[in-house]
């Protein structure tokens, strides 16, 4: 899979779409530490099931700004960082934004619908669905760079680190061996990053 539909851009360091994604993040997560539960009862996303639930349809998008503490926003931003910068190049910076956010409802729509199956009221907060879509689409468009992931510090190709990850997240999910943990939603992220990619490349064709 080494073909690709997107145009390569000028280098920068920091692409504006990412720079943007990274400030909107802080400026969130500040505000979470000003009034914690009117940002998580209006804008974390709800169950749509529970009569008691405040879910609300911009959850599907809001969602994915909040996040439960330092190191789930520090993670997060620094996967958006590290795998987002080449990809805007080579998206541009409009498409790799329509990418991110289909990612992150797509990401969204599954959690609800594993939240419906489990029953429970609880909020789900994070931009890993978006930044899981993204690790997908980078390795399918730099299949054989070198990456050295934080765990295991091994270097692999980038495609066999989406696989394992992937593989690892089905594993998890399945296995409920990471309670509080929303397997399902990353991959929901790569499930609807993958099926826009081919949308794309069809399109093109």
């Amino acid at each position: 899979m080494n073909q690709t539909v997107y145009r390569r851009r000028p280098t920068s360091t920091l692409p504006n779409v990412i720079f943007g994604l990274l400030i909107a993040n802080g400026l969130v997560f500040a505000l979470q530490q000003m009034n914690a539960e009117f940002m998580f009862i209006n804008f974390a996303l709800w169950p749509a099931t529970d009569p008691r639930s405040p879910f609300m349809p911009w959850q599907l998008l809001t969602y994915g700004f909040l996040h439960g503490n330092t190191t789930h926003i520090f993670f997060n931003m620094f996967g958006l960082w590290m795998f987002g910068r080449d990809l805007e190049q080579f998206m541009g910076s409009q498409r790799f934004l329509v990418y991110f956010l289909v990612c992150v409802v797509g990401a969204g729509i599954v959690q609800l619908i594993v939240a419906g199956m489990q029953g429970g009221l609880y909020p789900t907060v994070g931009a890993s669905g978006g930044v899981f879509g993204i690790l997908l689409a980078y390795g399918l468009t730099f299949p054989n760079r070198v990456v050295v992931p934080l765990f295991p510090p091994i270097p692999m190709r980038a495609i066999t680190f989406v696989f394992i990850y992937g593989l690892l997240e089905l594993y998890l999910g399945v296995s409920g061996g990471a309670p509080g943990v929303a397997n399902f939603a990353h991959l929901g992220g790569m499930l609807f990053g993958f099926l826009l990619i081919r949308y794309w490349r069809r399109r093109r064709r």
